[in-house]
């Protein structure tokens, strides 16, 4: 303890020093908490994702009406200014076709007063310093400026008239408002949280994750789908394969081959000796155009891949018996010789079932040729430069679930049985259940993470149980279906049975229960993801007395006809908890067109009675461990 106080000192040299920052950490308590955002389920919608950020979910416009609302704006259309914030190289770019540049810079120079104001308005419940950090640094000192002389003094309007016109002279105007417009979007999302599921069924997963390395502040509870692709790269064979499979099933090899820069020419060649295209296997292209030969080609890899990563997971299961997966060895369970399955006792003819790859006598054992290509494949997933930034920054800025301003987040369940009690998943004769479950989870993962070149160990085994496991957080359900979904006609086979939690979670008291295991009290809520909510059909995203918060709206377009949404954002500000439903996003030039509101609706979750402050939330807690340990150095500085 010494040591860390001969530490803090070296920090803060001087007893004024600590006295200074005791001063600003305390005044930084009496702040009001800053703005979160929750969003999950975003499936690589990077441009709807975009504009959610840019826009504070659609909150933004409301933001800036209030700003001006008891101030003097003239000669500004405020839907138009709100445009230049939202998108400023777009809308400068049309607007110098439409007005000419002379035009356009008089335009720019007469809005930087008023985006000057909203940097304020918005900047408003932080301190100084953090609003300085948030600034671009190229402007830095430029924005500091205007801002202390915002409100045009008599005799500064000249100073700050002055500094204006040096910077169109220079010809940095454009780059100032788009400074200020970036500064504005920042200042709007203090932090974001994102509760699982960027990766899969939309086009631009990594996209996403770009703009996340640039968030200031954020954090990922990670899905289902993110966990496969965390598995592969962490060493994972059939994981590797799984988000192939995905990839090819919904026309996304661009990004794993293009941006990712894996090469998947040895698997394509062959998935096309050794197999033809086939009805069930028929991509999804959510209304998207492509070639019959490109179509023949993600239907042959979608059938090469599935085998594939059914003779993996026959292996992993039998290897795993803790994971009491026996009963989904389903190639053991064929007949070959009519090409029927038996499941729960009844037969079922199997459709569009290739079996040329397969051994009757043996039907789950790789060939030579299998295993050389798996090994091909990891080595390039796990050379790819762009997927391992990817994969590091889930890994940093992501967990199981998080506890944060006394919210509980996790992405998918919390495994119980129908009596309410935890669901335990006992491996080599100890139970895990509850929080204990997901803390093991973790760790393990971790563990593999930290070890991707070893492929068949119990902690890369472990990420795809979170993928399929019935006592998976991620996952919850009795089994995943996708052989049936493949090959079987009769939709019952189908079905995925869900785990009690998700009618359970319906109950104040359940949640509660649960809350309380994760040391939350009568205050807290839980914030899940995972499942749409059919609002269409009447189903309500708040649920258990509002204890229950599931906000995955039907962010990806596939989700959208069955939600009748395309998303919801959870708002958790000063005042309170605001859900906001979203319209689907059409695009950028509709947004430039003046259509591209998305709220949809504006509800309530719960309106506190005094304004949160800092003070009351995790950052508090964190700057009062600080406040204690500088006190003790300030009283007791001539001893360090």
């Amino acid at each position: 303890m010494k040591r860390y106080y001969q530490l803090l000192k070296e920090t803060f040299p001087t007893k004024t020093a600590v006295l200074t920052e005791l001063i600003n950490l305390e005044a930084i308590h009496h702040l009001p908490k800053g703005t979160e955002y929750f969003v999950s389920d975003v499936h690589g919608e990077y441009q709807a994702f975009d504009y959610l950020l840019r826009s504070g979910s659609g909150l933004l416009k409301e933001r800036i009406q209030a700003c001006f609302e008891d101030l003097s704006i003239r000669d500004v259309d405020l839907d138009d200014f709100t445009l230049y914030v939202l998108y400023p190289e777009e809308k400068m770019e049309r607007e110098t076709s439409r007005l000419g540049r002379k035009a356009l810079e008089a335009k720019l120079a007469s809005h930087i007063p008023y985006l000057i104001q909203v940097v304020r308005f918005v900047g408003s419940k932080y301190t100084r310093s953090k609003v300085r950090k948030a600034m671009p640094k190229e402007f830095a000192y430029i924005i500091e400026e205007l801002l202390a002389e915002v409100e045009r003094r008599r005799n500064k309007a000249d100073y700050f008239q002055a500094i204006i016109d040096k910077v169109q002279a220079l010809g940095q105007l454009d780059e100032l408002v788009i400074a200020l417009s970036r500064l504005i979007q920042e200042l709007t999302v203090d932090h974001l949280h994102l509760v699982g599921d960027i990766y899969d069924r939309g086009p631009e997963p990594d996209k996403i994750l770009d703009r996340l390395q640039g968030q200031r502040s954020v954090d990922i509870q990670w899905g289902n789908h993110d966990i496969t692709w965390m598995g592969a790269f962490s060493g994972s064979h059939v994981c590797m394969v799984n988000v192939i499979r995905i990839a090819a099933r919904y026309n996304n090899l661009s990004l794993i081959e293009d941006r990712y820069g894996i090469n998947l020419r040895r698997l394509i060649e062959y998935s096309q000796a050794h197999y033809q295209p086939l009805p069930a296997l028929t991509p999804i292209l959510d209304g998207e155009s492509i070639s019959q030969s490109e179509a023949d080609l993600l239907n042959q890899l979608q059938q090469a891949t599935a085998i594939l990563q059914f003779k993996l997971e026959n292996a992993l299961i039998e290897r795993r018996p803790d994971f009491q997966l026996g009963h989904r060895q389903l190639l053991a369970k064929v007949c070959y010789e009519d090409k029927t399955i038996c499941l729960d006792g009844q037969t079922y003819p199997l459709q569009d079932f290739e079996t040329s790859c397969l051994k009757p006598d043996s039907p789950c054992q790789l060939t030579a040729e299998e295993e050389e290509i798996l090994e091909q494949l990891m080595y390039r997933f796990q050379a790819s430069e762009r997927l391992a930034r990817h994969v590091d920054l889930l890994f940093e800025k992501g967990s199981m679930y998080l506890v944060y301003n006394q919210q509980l987040l996790f992405h998918g369940c919390i495994p119980l049985h129908d009596n309410g009690d935890f669901k335990s998943l006992r491996i080599e004769g100890v139970s895990y259940a509850g929080k204990d479950l997901l803390d093991f989870y973790e760790e393990q993962i971790r563990l593999a993470y930290r070890q991707p070149h070893i492929h068949d160990d119990f902690a890369t085994d472990l990420f795809w149980y979170l993928w399929i496991g019935e006592t998976s957080s991620l996952f919850g359900k009795t089994a995943m279906t996708t052989f049936e979904r493949y090959y079987i006609a009769d939709k019952a086979t189908h079905e995925e049975k869900k785990n009690a939690y998700y009618q359970l979670r319906n109950d104040p008291a359940i949640c509660q229960m649960i809350l309380t295991a994760f040391g939350l009290g009568s205050d807290s809520h839980i914030i899940n993801g995972h499942t749409p909510v059919k609002e269409k059909a009447g189903e309500s995203p708040i649920k258990a007395e509002g204890k229950m918060l599931v906000i995955d709206g039907g962010f990806a377009k596939g989700y959208q006809k069955k939600t009748g949404l395309a998303g919801y954002t959870l708002v958790y500000n000063s005042f309170g908890l605001q859900l906001v439903a979203h319209r689907p996003f059409t695009g950028v030039e509709d947004v430039l067109d003046g259509g591209g509101d998305i709220i949809s609706a504006q509800r309530l979750v719960e309106e506190v009675d005094e304004r949160i402050l800092v003070k009351s939330t995790t950052i508090g807690e964190q700057l009062q461990q600080e406040i204690t340990a500088l006190e003790h150095l300030y009283h007791h500085f001539e001893d360090y």
